[in-house]
């Protein structure tokens, strides 16, 4: 395999000099904004004009698309074990591939059945593709300046949604939603399958260990009571965090303009992630969580309880959008704080995977619970005491032996640039 890059420090956990393969971070930042953008973003947008094009019922469709994220919430857990042992060039570009191939069957889909088909594909190439196996290759690759790595991959990300929604929403103007995923198809073909493969081909680092401690093993970890707390704090949380388009449709605004509030939100998360690092420096890594946690809680019920004007309800999908980055930042170092970097691949799956579920159910749920609840404003409400609740598990989220320094410190930040 050839080494696209240079030696760096020692990590401060002893595992001597690691090869950064420079295309690396560049690269994944342009695939996470592809590939969330058309595999995730691009649904909510074009789904009004799915149901409304084919008659098939919204709770049908929106329950493909659940089940997509679903089957990329299961998948994680053994796609973080392949990543912890052989790295994530393989797994991303085939990762890449499926997701292409999702998105023709979803495209050419003649009935319900073809449709779920292919977001249960798509699924999987969420699992490959999005910022779980990122996370996992920077914060092997990257060592203890991994934080830095992340945050840009994140602020990159979070304008998935800024460029994607608006250009779906202006693609679905002119074409139809088949003829729109074919566009989208391309794009993240064009994009994703050569960055992963040719960008990715550094040499895979041993796991870092450290010689005055032992590093806990992932079973020992997974069974802990703060693992287990953890898990179920961003479950909770991960409820509130969707529907945003259903909400401004139901509220009378247009599809674009309630794609421009999605697509402005992801513009939030970019702002809000700047200023994670310092939020850092300051807080343990319990005290964020719960912080951020309840701030989730109170974006959410903002939603619900203000109606517009339209600016209005940009200025709060901002606010929401700079908590959703900080927690995405949070559940990416969650792992390395507690528990440290040797098994982060797989405890980092086991971690997102209930938050994820959680996610890809609650579109599902919310819109079962819509109409008996009288709408999705009072929905809002019901979803922000899920996050309230989280906030009140997270201090048992701190291991009572911490038998590593697992936390790189945040004023890491200010070392040599990458």
């Amino acid at each position: 395999m050839t080494d696209l890059g240079t030696p760096t420090c020692g990590a401060a956990t002893g595992a001597g000099d690691r090869s950064r393969p420079r295309a690396a971070l560049p690269a994944l930042c342009a695939t996470q904004i592809v590939s969330w953008g058309i595999v995730y973003y691009a649904f909510p947008v074009l789904n009004p004009q799915i149901t409304a094009a084919t008659g098939w019922p919204a709770g049908a469709t929106t329950a493909a698309f659940s089940l997509g994220l679903v089957l990329s919430a299961l998948a994680g857990i053994r796609v973080g074990h392949i990543l912890d042992r052989r790295g994530p060039r393989t797994v991303m570009t085939v990762g890449s591939v499926l997701g292409v191939i999702s998105l023709l069957i979803v495209a050419a889909a003649p009935n319900v059945p073809v449709f779920i088909a292919g977001w249960a594909l798509a699924g999987l190439a969420m699992a490959a593709t999005f910022y779980q196996p990122a996370f996992a290759a920077l914060t092997r690759w990257w060592g203890p300046d991994h934080m830095r790595a992340l945050t840009l991959v994140t602020l990159a990300g979070g304008l998935a949604s800024t460029v994607f929604a608006p250009l779906t929403a202006a693609l679905a103007d002119h074409l139809s939603w088949r003829h729109t995923y074919l566009v989208l198809a391309g794009i993240l073909a064009a994009v994703t399958i050569p960055a992963h493969a040719l960008a990715l081909r550094a040499p895979w680092p041993d796991a870092p260990t450290s010689p005055a401690h032992r590093a806990a093993g992932a079973a020992e970890v997974r069974r802990s009571r703060p693992f287990l707390l953890l898990a179920a704090a961003f479950t909770l949380s991960g409820f509130a965090m969707y529907a945003l388009v259903p909400l401004l449709l139901e509220r009378g605004y247009t599809t674009s303009q309630a794609a421009w509030a999605l697509g402005i939100g992801g513009a939030g998360q970019t702002l809000g992630r700047t200023l994670y690092a310092a939020m850092a420096r300051r807080t343990t890594a319990t005290a964020r969580t719960t912080i951020l946690i309840a701030l989730g809680a109170l974006t959410t019920a903002a939603f619900a309880a203000v109606p517009g004007p339209y600016a209005l309800l940009i200025a709060v999908s901002v606010v929401a959008g700079m908590v959703r980055g900080n927690l995405t930042l949070l559940q990416a170092t969650a792992v390395t704080d507690r528990w440290g970097t040797t098994h982060y691949g797989h405890l980092s799956g086991l971690l997102a995977a209930p938050a994820q579920t959680a996610a890809a159910l609650a579109p599902f749920v919310g819109a079962a619970l819509a109409v008996p609840l009288g709408g999705y404003g009072p929905l809002f409400f019901l979803l922000a005491g899920a996050p309230l609740v989280a906030a009140l598990v997270t201090p048992w989220t701190e291991p009572v032996d911490r038998t590593e320094p697992y936390a790189f410190a945040a004023t890491r930040l200010t070392d040599k640039d990458d």
